[in-house]
């Protein structure tokens, strides 16, 4: 897809999102149950299932994905997916790319060792290796633009709410 092809895709979305704002809010979700044994929770994904459970580091057997890992994951695909949309709206020629998604997380915290160990993956960066001829101001300029749009990347900024109801 070029810039040309992506903007006469999204134009007639964003002159409506414009002009009624309310059919801008996208509802979205997931579900998941626990179908599978032991501490998991199987999640149903867009390329089947997926059994998240404890990591080793948390009692787990190494089965199965921990939460850390479907959280940079999800975080990867999202900043991956959106830096390709920038770089084809600026038009910066992309011939190949390498993503990866690294951060730490405390066991303590989790297990509740220690009250003051975070709970969470902290220190969490994303580097994209790009074969392009783009200049360093250019990648810096889409290295800003995708922090801005990466949609899980921003919904990080804001724990989520948990509720627990009975059937």
């Amino acid at each position: 897809m070029d810039a040309s092809t992506l903007r006469s895709a999204q134009a007639p979305l964003k002159d409506r999102y414009r002009t009624d704002p309310a059919t801008a809010r996208i509802p979205t979700g997931a579900t998941g149950d626990y179908r599978d044994p032991e501490v998991t929770a199987t999640i149903d994904g867009f390329a089947g299932p997926v059994r998240a459970g404890l990591h080793l580091a948390a009692g787990g057997d190494g089965q199965d994905a921990c939460s850390a890992d479907l959280l940079l994951q999800a975080l990867l695909g999202c900043a991956g997916v959106t830096l390709r949309a920038v770089a084809t709206a600026m038009g910066i020629e992309v011939r190949s790319a390498a993503l990866r998604a690294d951060g730490w997380w405390d066991a303590r915290g989790t297990l509740g060792v220690d009250r003051a160990a975070p709970v969470g993956v902290q220190d969490v960066v994303v580097t994209v290796t790009l074969d392009t001829d783009a200049d360093d101001a250019a990648l810096d300029r889409l290295a800003t633009a995708t922090e801005r749009y990466c949609v899980v990347g921003r919904s990080l900024a804001v724990p989520p709410r948990i509720s627990v109801v009975r059937r």
